[in-house]
């Protein structure tokens, strides 16, 4: 029963978080505390290319959030069984824009997930917002979405257009949006964008 055991493992993690907690101050008053409102989607200007780029802007910028001011070492330890830890994702997704929007090879994408002992959570962000900007910039220059992606072709296939390329990043970034959301709510207590 993995999924019995995942619950089991989330329980026994929270219940570790909560007996760490020695300030007196009760469970909820603690989420309270670190509880941020979320923020409605994006404004985005008229044109597709606009919209597509609003929505993975505010994404990223909710996967950033999430990972800054994490304490440290819980921001590198594996908040789940399968290993995946808050730092772990922000790198990963450094790689994905990297392969995706500016066309780099990636040969095991699974290593993505892991951090170097000599990697911290500033050198993590700043990777990410450089490597996003870059995209950023790569993608301004783009005036017709049906043209291909930079994205290296797979073996016999052509790569993906530049709108579908743009839309799997969105889905991306937002599924892992949503596992760094339970990662840090998990070191932290803290929740919302």
């Amino acid at each position: 029963m993995p999924d019995r055991q995942l619950f089991v493992r989330a329980a026994a993690v929270g219940a570790r978080l909560v007996r760490r907690r020695s300030r007196g101050e009760t469970m909820r008053t603690q989420r309270q505390a670190k509880r941020k409102r979320d923020t409605g989607p994006p404004t985005a200007g008229p044109g597709e290319r606009d919209v597509l780029v609003g929505f993975l802007d505010y994404l990223r910028a909710a996967v950033a959030a999430k990972a800054e001011e994490a304490p440290e070492p819980q921001a590198r330890v594996a908040g789940v069984p399968s290993g995946t830890n808050l730092l772990g994702l922000v790198k990963h997704l450094t790689y994905v824009e990297r392969h995706w929007l500016l066309g780099h090879g990636v040969t095991n994408w699974q290593a993505t997930f892991h951090l170097d002992p000599t990697e911290t959570a500033e050198t993590i962000l700043a990777g990410y917002r450089e490597t996003t900007a870059e995209a950023n910039r790569e993608i301004v220059s783009w005036d017709d979405l049906t043209e291909a992606a930079p994205r290296p072709a797979k073996r016999g296939g052509p790569a993906p257009s530049r709108r579908w390329t743009l839309t799997h990043l969105i889905e991306e970034t937002a599924r892992h949006a949503g596992h760094a959301d339970i990662l840090r709510e998990l070191i932290d207590g803290s929740t919302g964008r």
